[in-house]
Protein backbone atom coordinates (compact mmCIF):
# COMPACT_ATOMS: atom_id res chain seq x y z
CA UNK A 1 0.00 0.00 0.00
CA UNK A 2 2.99 2.20 0.95
CA UNK A 3 4.62 1.43 -2.38
CA UNK A 4 0.76 2.66 -4.01
CA UNK A 5 0.70 5.46 -2.39
CA UNK A 6 4.52 6.45 -3.29
CA UNK A 7 4.49 5.97 -6.81
CA UNK A 8 0.84 8.02 -6.46
CA UNK A 9 2.54 10.84 -5.00
CA UNK A 10 5.51 10.89 -7.86
CA UNK A 11 3.05 10.75 -10.72
CA UNK A 12 1.07 13.65 -9.19
CA UNK A 13 4.61 15.58 -8.63
CA UNK A 14 5.35 15.03 -11.81
CA UNK A 15 2.20 16.41 -13.49
CA UNK A 16 2.34 19.56 -11.36
CA UNK A 17 5.93 19.79 -12.49
CA UNK A 18 4.87 19.25 -16.60
CA UNK A 19 1.64 21.63 -15.91
CA UNK A 20 4.20 24.01 -14.33
CA UNK A 21 6.59 23.71 -16.91
CA UNK A 22 3.74 24.19 -19.70
CA UNK A 23 2.56 27.64 -18.01
CA UNK A 24 6.13 29.04 -17.85
CA UNK A 25 6.57 28.07 -21.82
CA UNK A 26 3.91 29.76 -22.54
CA UNK A 27 4.63 32.99 -20.71
CA UNK A 28 8.02 33.38 -21.17
CA UNK A 29 7.86 32.02 -25.27
CA UNK A 30 4.93 33.47 -26.42
CA UNK A 31 3.64 35.59 -27.98
CA UNK A 32 5.86 35.08 -30.96
CA UNK A 33 5.84 38.12 -32.79
CA UNK A 34 8.22 40.63 -34.23
CA UNK A 35 9.75 43.22 -32.31
CA UNK A 36 8.30 46.59 -32.54
CA UNK A 37 9.49 48.56 -35.53
CA UNK A 38 11.62 51.58 -35.21
CA UNK A 39 9.60 54.00 -37.16
CA UNK A 40 9.39 57.77 -36.77
CA UNK A 41 6.18 58.43 -39.09
CA UNK A 42 6.18 62.05 -40.82
CA UNK A 43 2.52 63.31 -39.61
CA UNK A 44 2.04 65.39 -42.60
CA UNK A 45 -1.57 67.06 -42.66
CA UNK A 46 -2.51 64.43 -45.48
CA UNK A 47 -1.91 61.57 -43.32
CA UNK A 48 -3.58 63.04 -40.30
CA UNK A 49 -6.67 63.45 -42.37
CA UNK A 50 -6.55 60.20 -43.98
CA UNK A 51 -6.17 58.82 -40.53
CA UNK A 52 -8.81 60.54 -39.16
CA UNK A 53 -10.80 59.24 -41.94
CA UNK A 54 -10.04 55.53 -41.40
CA UNK A 55 -10.23 55.75 -37.91
CA UNK A 56 -13.70 57.21 -37.58
CA UNK A 57 -15.68 56.10 -40.31
CA UNK A 58 -13.78 52.73 -41.93
CA UNK A 59 -11.53 51.24 -38.74
CA UNK A 60 -13.86 52.78 -36.20
CA UNK A 61 -11.25 52.79 -33.65
CA UNK A 62 -13.18 55.88 -31.82
CA UNK A 63 -15.75 53.22 -31.47
CA UNK A 64 -14.56 50.86 -28.96
CA UNK A 65 -12.34 53.45 -27.47
CA UNK A 66 -14.50 56.28 -26.38
CA UNK A 67 -17.70 56.28 -24.74
CA UNK A 68 -21.00 55.52 -26.16
CA UNK A 69 -24.28 56.74 -25.10
CA UNK A 70 -27.11 53.66 -25.69
CA UNK A 71 -30.01 55.16 -24.45
CA UNK A 72 -29.79 56.29 -28.47
CA UNK A 73 -29.88 54.73 -31.22
CA UNK A 74 -26.92 53.10 -32.32
CA UNK A 75 -24.79 54.14 -29.42
CA UNK A 76 -23.36 57.79 -30.97
CA UNK A 77 -19.78 58.64 -29.39
CA UNK A 78 -20.22 61.47 -26.55
CA UNK A 79 -18.31 64.00 -27.58
CA UNK A 80 -15.60 64.70 -25.80
CA UNK A 81 -14.61 61.13 -25.12
CA UNK A 82 -12.80 60.16 -28.32
CA UNK A 83 -9.95 57.62 -26.94
CA UNK A 84 -10.49 57.98 -23.72
CA UNK A 85 -11.21 54.13 -23.92
CA UNK A 86 -13.21 51.88 -21.02
CA UNK A 87 -15.46 49.82 -23.32
CA UNK A 88 -15.94 46.35 -21.38
CA UNK A 89 -16.24 43.34 -22.69
CA UNK A 90 -16.96 40.36 -20.07
CA UNK A 91 -19.37 37.32 -19.52
CA UNK A 92 -22.64 39.26 -19.65
CA UNK A 93 -21.38 39.82 -23.25
CA UNK A 94 -20.13 35.58 -24.23
CA UNK A 95 -16.24 37.18 -23.52
CA UNK A 96 -14.17 34.67 -21.68
CA UNK A 97 -12.94 37.19 -19.16
CA UNK A 98 -13.53 41.19 -18.81
CA UNK A 99 -11.61 43.35 -21.37
CA UNK A 100 -11.27 46.76 -21.52
CA UNK A 101 -10.56 49.00 -24.49
CA UNK A 102 -7.81 50.61 -23.14
CA UNK A 103 -7.21 54.75 -23.46
CA UNK A 104 -5.51 55.69 -26.67
CA UNK A 105 -4.91 59.27 -26.15
CA UNK A 106 -1.47 61.09 -25.48
CA UNK A 107 -1.87 60.96 -22.14
CA UNK A 108 1.57 60.04 -20.78
CA UNK A 109 0.31 58.94 -17.20
CA UNK A 110 -3.39 56.86 -18.18
CA UNK A 111 -2.78 56.82 -22.20
CA UNK A 112 -0.22 55.76 -24.76
CA UNK A 113 1.66 59.29 -24.68
CA UNK A 114 4.54 57.07 -24.05
CA UNK A 115 4.69 54.75 -26.55
CA UNK A 116 6.59 54.86 -29.89
CA UNK A 117 5.16 55.21 -33.22
CA UNK A 118 6.21 51.29 -34.44
CA UNK A 119 4.62 50.04 -30.72
CA UNK A 120 1.58 51.51 -31.85
CA UNK A 121 1.53 50.25 -35.59
CA UNK A 122 2.48 46.65 -33.90
CA UNK A 123 -0.22 47.19 -31.26
CA UNK A 124 -3.48 47.47 -33.49
CA UNK A 125 -1.47 45.24 -36.26
CA UNK A 126 0.05 42.15 -34.94
CA UNK A 127 -2.02 42.23 -31.40
CA UNK A 128 0.37 42.82 -28.50
CA UNK A 129 0.58 45.65 -26.04
CA UNK A 130 3.44 47.94 -25.30
CA UNK A 131 5.40 45.15 -23.15
CA UNK A 132 4.18 42.39 -25.59
CA UNK A 133 1.47 41.21 -23.38
CA UNK A 134 -1.17 39.77 -26.07
CA UNK A 135 -4.34 41.68 -26.95
CA UNK A 136 -7.84 40.14 -27.08
CA UNK A 137 -9.05 40.39 -30.42
CA UNK A 138 -11.93 41.60 -30.13
CA UNK A 139 -9.64 44.56 -31.34
CA UNK A 140 -9.73 42.89 -35.00
CA UNK A 141 -5.69 42.75 -35.58
CA UNK A 142 -5.77 40.32 -37.63
CA UNK A 143 -7.69 42.30 -40.17
CA UNK A 144 -6.13 45.56 -39.34
CA UNK A 145 -2.83 43.20 -40.35
CA UNK A 146 -3.83 43.63 -44.32
CA UNK A 147 -3.79 47.24 -44.07
CA UNK A 148 -1.72 49.07 -46.30
CA UNK A 149 1.13 50.85 -45.02
CA UNK A 150 0.28 53.90 -45.78
CA UNK A 151 -3.48 53.35 -43.64
CA UNK A 152 -2.26 52.30 -41.06
CA UNK A 153 0.68 54.98 -40.52
CA UNK A 154 -2.19 57.32 -40.73
CA UNK A 155 -3.75 55.70 -38.14
CA UNK A 156 -1.23 56.09 -36.04
CA UNK A 157 -0.47 59.40 -37.07
CA UNK A 158 -4.14 60.21 -36.03
CA UNK A 159 -4.45 58.54 -33.18
CA UNK A 160 -1.18 59.94 -31.47
CA UNK A 161 -2.96 63.93 -32.40
CA UNK A 162 -6.03 62.34 -30.35
CA UNK A 163 -5.67 65.56 -27.12
CA UNK A 164 -4.86 64.04 -23.83
CA UNK A 165 -7.72 62.37 -21.59
CA UNK A 166 -6.63 61.44 -18.14
CA UNK A 167 -8.48 58.15 -17.45
CA UNK A 168 -6.86 54.84 -16.08
CA UNK A 169 -8.75 51.99 -17.51
CA UNK A 170 -8.70 48.44 -15.68
CA UNK A 171 -6.65 45.64 -16.82
CA UNK A 172 -8.40 43.40 -18.95
CA UNK A 173 -8.56 39.90 -17.03
CA UNK A 174 -9.00 36.82 -19.09
CA UNK A 175 -10.44 33.59 -17.49
CA UNK A 176 -7.93 30.70 -16.94
CA UNK A 177 -7.24 28.82 -19.58
CA UNK A 178 -7.75 31.78 -21.80
CA UNK A 179 -5.04 33.72 -19.99
CA UNK A 180 -3.16 31.03 -21.61
CA UNK A 181 -4.42 30.56 -24.89
CA UNK A 182 -4.45 34.19 -25.88
CA UNK A 183 -0.54 33.91 -25.63
CA UNK A 184 -0.42 31.65 -28.32
CA UNK A 185 -2.74 34.14 -31.14
CA UNK A 186 -0.71 37.18 -32.04
CA UNK A 187 1.90 35.51 -34.41
CA UNK A 188 4.24 36.84 -36.86
CA UNK A 189 4.16 40.84 -38.15
CA UNK A 190 1.69 42.52 -40.89
CA UNK A 191 1.02 41.71 -44.34
CA UNK A 192 0.56 44.84 -45.80
CA UNK A 193 -2.03 45.29 -48.61
CA UNK A 194 -0.14 46.52 -52.17
CA UNK A 195 -1.75 49.83 -52.41
CA UNK A 196 -1.41 49.80 -55.83
CA UNK A 197 -4.06 46.43 -56.32
CA UNK A 198 -6.88 48.81 -54.85
CA UNK A 199 -7.29 50.56 -58.32
CA UNK A 200 -9.44 47.57 -59.13
CA UNK A 201 -12.44 48.38 -57.13
CA UNK A 202 -13.66 45.28 -56.67
CA UNK A 203 -10.17 44.59 -54.70
CA UNK A 204 -10.95 47.58 -52.98
CA UNK A 205 -14.10 46.84 -51.81
CA UNK A 206 -12.67 43.75 -50.10
CA UNK A 207 -10.24 45.55 -48.70
CA UNK A 208 -12.44 48.50 -47.13
CA UNK A 209 -14.98 45.50 -45.98
CA UNK A 210 -11.71 43.47 -44.24
CA UNK A 211 -10.82 46.52 -42.30
CA UNK A 212 -13.69 47.55 -41.46
CA UNK A 213 -14.09 43.99 -39.79
CA UNK A 214 -17.32 43.66 -40.89
CA UNK A 215 -16.92 39.85 -40.95
CA UNK A 216 -16.24 39.78 -37.35
CA UNK A 217 -19.72 40.55 -36.40
CA UNK A 218 -22.05 39.38 -39.72
CA UNK A 219 -20.26 35.80 -39.89
CA UNK A 220 -21.49 33.61 -37.12
CA UNK A 221 -19.46 31.83 -34.53
CA UNK A 222 -18.85 28.56 -32.44
CA UNK A 223 -16.37 28.35 -29.76
CA UNK A 224 -14.88 31.76 -30.96
CA UNK A 225 -14.26 30.90 -34.44
CA UNK A 226 -16.18 31.78 -37.02
CA UNK A 227 -18.76 29.19 -39.03
CA UNK A 228 -17.45 27.07 -42.00
CA UNK A 229 -19.69 28.29 -44.90
CA UNK A 230 -21.58 30.86 -42.94
CA UNK A 231 -19.53 33.43 -44.12
CA UNK A 232 -21.14 37.27 -43.31
CA UNK A 233 -24.48 35.08 -43.65
CA UNK A 234 -25.59 36.72 -40.03
CA UNK A 235 -26.91 35.66 -36.73
CA UNK A 236 -23.88 36.77 -34.28
CA UNK A 237 -25.58 37.42 -31.25
CA UNK A 238 -24.70 40.90 -29.20
CA UNK A 239 -26.71 41.29 -25.46
CA UNK A 240 -27.46 44.45 -23.92
CA UNK A 241 -26.68 45.07 -20.12
CA UNK A 242 -30.97 45.52 -20.37
CA UNK A 243 -31.21 41.75 -21.32
CA UNK A 244 -32.31 43.05 -24.78
CA UNK A 245 -30.40 40.52 -28.20
CA UNK A 246 -28.64 41.63 -30.99
CA UNK A 247 -28.46 39.45 -34.35
CA UNK A 248 -26.41 40.72 -37.00
CA UNK A 249 -27.87 41.00 -40.44
CA UNK A 250 -27.38 38.43 -43.39
CA UNK A 251 -25.21 40.63 -45.79
CA UNK A 252 -24.72 38.17 -48.62
CA UNK A 253 -26.36 38.66 -52.13
CA UNK A 254 -28.86 36.17 -51.13
CA UNK A 255 -32.43 37.52 -51.96
CA UNK A 256 -34.55 36.16 -49.80
CA UNK A 257 -33.12 36.54 -46.91
CA UNK A 258 -29.40 38.74 -47.56
CA UNK A 259 -29.09 42.00 -49.19
CA UNK A 260 -29.64 40.26 -52.93
CA UNK A 261 -32.70 42.87 -53.60
CA UNK A 262 -30.68 45.86 -53.11
CA UNK A 263 -29.89 48.44 -55.21
CA UNK A 264 -26.46 49.87 -54.82
CA UNK A 265 -28.41 53.28 -54.21
CA UNK A 266 -30.43 51.82 -51.37
CA UNK A 267 -26.81 50.55 -50.11
CA UNK A 268 -25.26 53.79 -50.00
CA UNK A 269 -28.17 55.76 -48.86
CA UNK A 270 -28.47 53.05 -45.77
CA UNK A 271 -25.71 54.27 -44.56
CA UNK A 272 -25.98 57.80 -45.42
CA UNK A 273 -29.34 58.02 -43.54
CA UNK A 274 -27.30 58.41 -40.60
CA UNK A 275 -24.68 60.96 -41.31
CA UNK A 276 -27.01 63.84 -39.48
CA UNK A 277 -26.62 64.02 -35.75
CA UNK A 278 -30.23 64.82 -35.38
CA UNK A 279 -30.54 60.69 -36.82
CA UNK A 280 -29.47 59.25 -34.07
CA UNK A 281 -30.55 62.32 -31.47
CA UNK A 282 -34.12 60.74 -30.10
CA UNK A 283 -33.76 58.81 -26.70
CA UNK A 284 -34.82 55.50 -27.16
CA UNK A 285 -37.48 53.40 -25.02
CA UNK A 286 -36.76 49.98 -23.23
CA UNK A 287 -38.12 48.03 -25.72
CA UNK A 288 -37.61 50.14 -28.72
CA UNK A 289 -34.91 48.18 -31.35
CA UNK A 290 -31.09 49.06 -30.66
CA UNK A 291 -28.14 48.37 -32.03
CA UNK A 292 -24.15 47.90 -31.60
CA UNK A 293 -23.34 48.73 -35.60
CA UNK A 294 -21.69 52.45 -35.20
CA UNK A 295 -24.21 53.76 -38.05
CA UNK A 296 -23.15 57.35 -37.36
CA UNK A 297 -19.60 56.22 -37.76
CA UNK A 298 -19.74 54.19 -40.97
CA UNK A 299 -22.03 56.97 -41.87
CA UNK A 300 -19.21 59.54 -42.87
CA UNK A 301 -17.74 56.97 -45.08
CA UNK A 302 -17.14 58.36 -48.74
CA UNK A 303 -19.74 57.20 -51.29
CA UNK A 304 -17.17 56.05 -53.54
CA UNK A 305 -16.03 53.11 -50.90
CA UNK A 306 -19.47 52.30 -50.12
CA UNK A 307 -20.03 51.43 -53.72
CA UNK A 308 -16.64 49.22 -53.82
CA UNK A 309 -18.18 47.34 -50.79
CA UNK A 310 -21.09 46.80 -51.97
CA UNK A 311 -19.66 45.57 -55.25
CA UNK A 312 -17.62 43.25 -52.99
CA UNK A 313 -20.58 41.65 -51.09
CA UNK A 314 -22.78 41.43 -54.84
CA UNK A 315 -19.89 39.19 -55.46
CA UNK A 316 -19.77 36.83 -52.91
CA UNK A 317 -21.87 33.16 -52.55
CA UNK A 318 -25.15 33.75 -51.36
CA UNK A 319 -26.30 32.29 -48.15
CA UNK A 320 -29.98 31.36 -47.00
CA UNK A 321 -30.10 32.77 -43.22
CA UNK A 322 -33.10 34.04 -41.79
CA UNK A 323 -32.27 35.95 -39.39
CA UNK A 324 -34.57 37.52 -36.19
CA UNK A 325 -32.88 40.70 -36.24
CA UNK A 326 -34.14 42.14 -32.25
CA UNK A 327 -35.40 40.49 -28.93
CA UNK A 328 -36.15 43.14 -27.10
CA UNK A 329 -35.72 42.40 -22.94
CA UNK A 330 -39.44 41.62 -22.16
CA UNK A 331 -39.15 39.08 -25.00
CA UNK A 332 -36.10 37.28 -23.59
CA UNK A 333 -37.38 37.48 -20.13
CA UNK A 334 -40.64 35.48 -21.00
CA UNK A 335 -38.56 32.99 -22.38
Amino acid sequence: MKKAFKIIGILLVSLVVIAAAGVLYLRYTFPKVDAAPAITINKTPELLKRGAYLANHVAVCIDCHSTRDFSKFAGPVIPGTEGKGGDVFDHSMGFPGVFYARNITSDTETGIGNWTDGEVYRAFTTGVSRNGDPLFPVMPYKSYASMTTNDAYAIVSYIRSLDPIKHKVPKSDPDFPMNLILRTIPSGSPTPTDERTLQDELVRGKYLLTIAACSECHTPQEKGAPIEGKYLAGGFEFKFPNGAVLRSANITPDKQTGIGSWTEEAFVQRFKNYESPEATADKLGPDDFNTIMPWAMYAGMEEADLKAIYKYLMSVEGNVNKVERFSPPTAVASK
